[in-house]
Order: C-alpha cells, then sequence, then structure tokens
C-alpha cells in the first residue's frame, strides 16, 4: 500500500520520480506528489489527486520542476480523504499542503504505514505551537522530525532516531532537510523500502520495479534502521546512530519482467508466465534426481522431527495453505493446521513444541503474516518463509527460506506468485514423505516426473483461452457466482472466487459443495451462476450431485474437470477440461481457467484488470 520513490544524483529528478511512481501503481493509490529540490533552493511540492497522469500533466512530465534531489509518494487513504491537502509529500511549516510551489520548511517527507499514537503526537506538538493543515499521520510525523531536530539541535539522524523511538506504528519514511541540500534520509520498521545505487546515482523505493530501469544493485535496509543517501553513496544506521555495514545485493530480474512485453494488461501476461515460474521453481531446488532441502535450511533430521505443522497466511497466500493441507497430510502423513494470519497473531496459540510454522507471502512484508512470523520466533518453534523477494522482512527473520521463482509480480490480483507458492508446498510434501517414510522412492519418482510436466500441461490451458474469453463474454452482466468443491477441490473453490470478485467486482463466493444444503442453497434461483470443481475422482460423484441440486433450483453450470470425466457435459450447461495429473497437484492446472475466467470478465465489463478498485498489491498495514 501506497509507494515511495526518492532520487539523488545528477539527473533531473522529477522525470525520475513519476517514473518510478508509475511502476508502483499496481500497489494501489488515490493521490500522487512529488518535492524536489534545486541545489539550495527551497523544496518544490506539487500534488494532485486521483490517476498519476494527473500529476505528470501538472509538471509537464516532470520538466517543470527542476532539481537533482527530489522524493515521489502514491498515497492510500488511511487518515483522512483523498485530496490535495492530504496528498504527500508533507512538510513542517505551516502551509496549506494544496497546491504547488516552493515551501519555506525545515522538513519535506513522505511515509508509507500508519502511526498508531498520532493523536498523542499531535497534542504534543499543538502544545508546542505547531499548527496542522491536513487530516494525516504522515504530518504528524514530519513535524515531530523537526521538533526534535531544532530542540536538541542535532543532525538530520538524531533527530530521526528520537522520531523513531517516539513513535508507535509502521512506517517507511523519506526526508529532505533545508540545511542538507543534496541528500535524503530514511527510515523504516515493518514497511518494505530498498535503496538502489549506481556510480553517480542513488535511488530509495518501496518496491524493485520502480529502480529496475536504473539499477539491479540494491541495499536492504533493516527493521529499526535509517540511512543517509548522497549522490552513488548510501549510509546505514542504527538506532544508536552507530554506522551499520551492508552488503550490496543483485536483483536477478532485468527491467523487462517489470513491463507488459506485448500483453494489453500484467494480468495476462503474469498468467501466461506460469509455466515458467513453476518451471524455475522446481529447478532452483532439484538437484541430483531428488529436491535438495539444504540451500532452504531444513535437515532431514528436522524434518523426521516434526510432529505438527501450522501453515499461515492472507488472500490467496491462504487458499495455497488450503491446498497445502490436504496434500502434506495425504502425502507425508502429519497432521497440518491452517490459519488466517490476521486471526493467527491475536490468538493465544497453543504451540506443539516439535511443530513447524509456515508462512507464505509474495512481498515477503505481508503486515499480518509477518506479525504471525515473530508471535512463532518468540514461542521458539521452527519457522520457514515461502516467498518471492530476496531480503523481504518475512525472508531475514524467519528461520528457514524456500524462495519462489515468480520474478516480479505487478498485477493485484495474483496468478505466477500462486502458482509457485503451491509448487513449494508439493515438493515440501513430497520431501517430508519421503524423509519420514510415508512416501516410496517409487511413488517420489513418480511424483516428480507429474511436477516437472505441470508447466507444459499449464502451457496447454493457455491454448485453449479463446473458449473461455467467448464464455465470459455471455456471462459479463452476471450478478452472483457461486464456486462449489469437494478436498483439494475446494480450496481451488476458494481461490477461483476470489480471482472472479476482485477483479470483476461479481459477488462471488466458495462453498464446500457439501454445505450447500445447510443454509447457502437458500441462494440459488433462476439463472445463478454455479461453478463446480471435479478434479478428486473419489469426490466426483458427490459434487455431481450437489450440481444437480442447484440445476434443480434454476442454476446455470460450469464445470471444471479433468479429461476423461466427460460425463460432466451431460450434466454442466458449459465444461472446461484440463489435462490429467496426479490429484494432490490438481490446483496448479484447474486455477489457470478460473484465472482466465476472471480476467476475460473484468475486461469485458471495462474494468482496470491490473489495478482493481480499493485494493492493494502489497497490504503492509493492518
Amino acid at each position: 500500500m501506497c509507494g515511495i520513490v526518492g532520487y539523488i544524483g545528477k539527473k533531473q529528478a522529477a522525470p525520475i520520480l513519476l517514473e518510478g511512481l508509475s511502476k508502483l501503481e499496481y500497489r494501489g493509490y488515490d493521490s500522487a506528489g512529488i518535492a524536489v529540490r534545486d541545489g539550495e533552493n527551497l523544496a518544490e511540492v506539487v500534488k494532485s489527486t486521483g490517476k498519476l497522469v494527473n500529476l505528470s500533466e501538472m509538471t509537464d512530465e516532470g520538466r517543470a520542476v527542476p532539481g537533482t534531489c527530489g522524493i515521489g509518494h502514491t498515497r492510500w487513504a488511511t487518515h483522512g480523504e483523498p485530496s490535495k491537502v492530504n496528498a504527500h509529500p508533507h512538510v513542517s511549516g505551516n502551509c496549506t499542503g494544496s497546491g504547488s510551489g516552493e515551501v519555506e520548511s525545515e522538513v519535506v517527507g513522505v511515509h508509507n504505514g500508519i502511526i498508531e499514537n498520532y493523536q498523542e503526537l499531535t497534542d504534543k506538538l499543538l502544545r508546542h505551537g505547531y499548527k496542522f493543515y491536513s487530516q494525516t499521520d504522515t504530518e504528524v510525523v514530519i513535524k515531530l522530525v523537526d521538533y526534535y531536530y531544532k530542540k536538541y539541535k542535532v543532525g538530520p539522524i538524531d533527530a530521526i532516531a528520537k522520531t523513531m523511538v517516539r513513535v508507535r506504528g509502521s512506517y517507511a519514511l523519506a526526508v529532505m532537510f533545508k540545511d542538507y541540500p543534496g541528500e535524503i534520509y530514511v527510515a523504516r520498521k515493518d514497511s518494505p523500502m530498498i535503496i538502489g545505487v549506481t556510480d553517480e546515482d542513488t535511488y530509495v523505493a518501496s518496491d524493485v520495479p520502480a529502480i529496475l530501469k536504473y539499477t539491479r544493485n540494491v541495499y536492504y535496509i533493516g527493521n529499526l534502521e535509517m540511512a543517509r543517501l548522497a549522490g552513488g553513496e548510501a549510509t546505514f544506521y542504527d538506532l544508536n546512530g552507530d554506522v551499520v555495514e551492508k552488503e550490496l545485493t543483485e536483483v536477478k530480474w532485468d527491467a523487462q519482467a517489470a513491463e507488459k512485453d506485448g500483453f494489453e494488461h500484467f494480468l495476462m501476461k503474469e498468467i501466461h508466465e506460469q509455466p515458467k515460474a513453476v518451471r524455475d521453481t522446481l529447478n532452483s531446488v532439484w538437484k541430483e534426481n531428488r529436491f535438495d532441502f539444504s540451500e532452504i535450511g531444513l535437515t532431514d533430521e528436522e524434518i523426521s522431527g516434526f510432529s505438527q505443522i501450522y501453515i499461515t497466511a492472507c488472500g490467496s497466500a491462504y487458499h495455497v495453505a488450503v491446498a497445502a493441507q490436504y496434500a502434506i497430510e495425504d502425502i507425508a502423513g502429519i497432521p497440518v493446521r491452517v490459519e488466517l494470519a490476521s486471526e493467527f497473531r491475536y490468538r493465544k496459540m497453543l504451540f506443539d513444541p516439535n511443530a513447524l510454522v509456515i508462512v507464505i507471502s509474495q512481498s515477503g512484508e505481508t503486515a499480518d503474516t509477518l506479525a504471525a512470523l515473530r508471535e512463532s520466533n518468540a514461542q521458539g518453534v521452527k519457522t520457514l518463509a515461502i516467498v518471492n523477494v530476496i531480503g523481504s522482512s518475512i525472508a531475514r527473520e524467519a528461520g528457514s527460506v524456500f524462495y519462489t521463482m515468480a520474478g516480479p509480480e505487478i498485477s493485484v490480483a495474483t496468478t505466477k506468485a500462486y502458482s509457485s507458492q503451491l509448487i513449494a508446498c508439493y515438493i515440501i510434501a513430497m520431501q517430508f514423505g519421503l524423509v519420514r517414510g510415508t512416501l516410496t522412492q517409487e511413488c517420489y519418482d513418480e511424483m516428480a516426473q507429474e511436477l516437472f510436466a505441470l508447466p507444459d500441461k499449464i502451457a496447454r490451458i493457455l491454448e485453449e483461452k479463446e473458449r473461455i474469453q467467448w464464455f465470459a463474454a455471455k456471462f459479463a452482466n452476471a450478478s452472483d457466482a457461486f464456486f462449489i468443491g469437494r478436498g483439494i477441490d475446494y480450496a481451488i473453490s476458494m481461490e477461483g472466487s476470489l480471482k472472479m470478485k476482485e477483479i470483476s467486482y461479481i459477488h462471488s463466493e466458495a462453498y464446500a459443495a457439501g454445505e450447500l444444503k445447510h443454509g447457502t442453497i437458500s441462494l440459488i434461483e433462476e439463472g445463478t451462476f454455479v461453478i463446480g470443481i471435479l478434479t478428486q475422482s473419489g469426490l466426483f460423484e458427490k459434487t455431481i450431485s450437489n450440481m444437480l441440486e442447484c440445476r434443480s433450483r434454476g442454476a446455470y453450470l460450469l464445470g471444471v474437470t479433468s479429461y476423461g470425466n466427460y460425463s460432466v457435459e451431460d450434466n454442466a450447461d458449459f465444461t472446461v477440461y484440463i489435462p490429467k495429473t496426479d490429484e494432490h497437484f490438481a490446483a496448479s492446472l484447474a486455477v489457470v481457467p478460473l484465472q482466465l475466467l476472471g480476467y476475460y470478465l473484468s475486461v469485458a465489463r471495462g474494468l482496470d484488470v491490473d489495478k482493481p478498485r480499493n485494493l492493494a498489491k502489497s497490504v503492509t498495514v493492518e
């Protein structure tokens, strides 16, 4: 949520800021702004509401705001409505913050996150003569930095450190001081931030895509750390003001990976990248004809000693966890409990001392999942993270890490990250089964062969996307949809339903098919859209019966099943077939036509596919 971009170097800052912010639009925003300094001149602040193009037009694509040092921000409203006044950057002075022009302020800054004790801090600053022009918690932070800077007559790092100690909440902060032209100061707590460098230039951003065009050499600023940025250099500090040594990390993604590459939308591009994401994730841990966990950080001895697995995640990652629960319990014979991270973090969990807690997050910064990880670490249980971003908070704090190889995912609705997370969970199930003796070597080899066949099978499904496009055009005006399935098919239904509702805005729900008669079937009426998932042979007939119960009440039925189950055509109005695979892995295939269905419904309804309303890619606040 929200996006920060900063630049200091020898180039004009404003065009770089605007371009970087455009790469972060997927994070969700309602307003945007930039602040640029030209040498020792005062900072010029320009802000606008709505789309980033409005800000670009106000500044002639940045050319009207000269200067080589600047910060920019796309805001997701938390405290205060979307408006120019509430948009970032904010200043320490008493200007209105409503338009553009130079501002006479000691401190100018932008901020991601939420300040929980902002009211307490506001009261403190009011007593010291500060006035407020906005309703944002960010303005409070900027003025607090200014207060400590002036009161103690200290440098920027000490002033920011005093602020960090006083503030409760989460934040990524980037500020410029009037007395320090040509420098940007940053700090973070629980919100993502990266620093990129070249020989002459330094960049700061909330996420890698914002700076990929300029550099792949980045620093990951740690939690409760600060940094001073100048052209081509970055110096890091802890809360005591002591210098912290950092190693540069090379981002393996290239700039083209964050572009549409000829596709109309990022979502469709990322749907088509799933075969590669699955194949790369498999190959990352496949060595000498078996999966190797040495780089993940789990030994066979540890795997043998676990008596319980907890999996916690949010959104689509939670749906991965539900599918993984069935696969791991069946293949590895170990009890698995799945928890929403937003619930996990606030419950007094009775941890099995021999448990493994698996946390799943694409960004590695998901606030609730990170909190669940920290609680698990505090309880002394072993933790394993499945994440896509090297150096992310979750990756750094987990005991072990399984990196998925999805590359940058720009569209808000996840596709290839979901698929690569599923593959990671299948691999865990198989490795645990082999080590614990519940899976024979022969079965292990057969399953591995099935896994490596999945990329080509996903590609086969994508070759028939026009059929789903035709079907979606017919149902673009649907108002309600229900997804039903049993077992793993229920987990698939959950993800299919989410894809439909988040990007097409069609109300949809997923239900375990056996629960229909316990209340839900009362909602079925003439023309209701019901999607049945039928990939599990042992549950096939029961789910067919549930679908027919819906049809007898007027529902229109779509069936998703494996090739060979042609009897579905006798009962459903429209049938989508997927290649056969080991039924434990069916989610990897059945989800693809459901992703396509959600996509084509959104396109047919004329919606913003990649940036659905009210949603953000990375949920870094509660």
